[in-house]
């Protein structure tokens, strides 16, 4: 490679590093553990990678760690065109994958082919869930947020008055890629705000789990 196409190939790659910065600027609607703001999509991003690293044991099956991280660093990038699309907003969900699908395109298209290439595809592999990688990325996508909103109090669920219906189908997918995980936030997270009023038991899961347990206490003479 010539000095001339080097220099280019170094421009694309910092034209994509700056663009990427932007991501910063794109704030979510999960509030940081102490409350005090709302956390930013790179925020985010680094959280679930780290989550990754620590976690990946209770993946259902073996992940490669690296690329599962990779994944999760670059996939809310397309972000930057496409904006936040909240999890239980239905209009803004009907449009999402086209707007983020565009901006994955253009974004990854800033680098040299054969970089931005492998991401885009990367990208396209989060969205697609068919790998034990996606399986897993997604569920660190959905259980980081959780957690977020249990340090808070619950305010986003609060604030948004969230249904349990909308948490479970949102999350529908998440024990694919670790049912302890999913169990633990089950059992130990979302019922406990459901039992608090943070979040609106529409359906009445816990509450019929709680007859159901009831009865059985009563048949076995408790």
């Amino acid at each position: 490679m010539q000095e001339n196409e080097k220099d280019k190939r170094l421009q694309k790659q910092l034209d994509f590093i700056r663009e990427i910065d932007k991501e910063k600027e794109i704030f979510r609607q999960t509030y940081l553990a102490d409350a005090s703001r709302k956390e930013n999509d790179a925020e985010h991003a680094w959280h679930m990678a780290i989550m990754t690293m620590l976690l990946s044991e209770y993946a259902n099956e073996k992940i490669d760690v690296l690329k599962t991280v990779g994944m999760l660093l670059i996939h809310d990038i397309v972000e930057i065109d496409a904006g936040d699309t909240y999890a239980y907003d239905e209009a803004g969900k009907a449009t999402q994958h086209e707007r983020e699908q565009k901006a994955a395109e253009r974004i990854y298209g800033l680098l040299p082919k054969e970089q931005g290439e492998p991401l885009l595809k990367l990208w396209e592999e989060f969205e697609a869930q068919q790998t034990p990688e996606a399986r897993f990325a997604r569920t660190m996508d959905n259980i980081q947020p959780m957690l977020l909103n249990d340090a808070s109090d619950g305010l986003s669920w609060r604030e948004h008055s969230v249904k349990l219906s909308q948490i479970l189908g949102r999350n529908k997918r998440t024990a694919l890629g670790s049912e302890k995980i999913w169990d633990y936030a089950f059992n130990n997270i979302l019922k406990k705000h459901v039992d608090s009023g943070n979040i609106i038991d529409d359906e009445g899961v816990f509450s019929a789990e709680a007859g159901a347990c009831a009865k059985a206490n009563e048949r076995n003479g408790r």
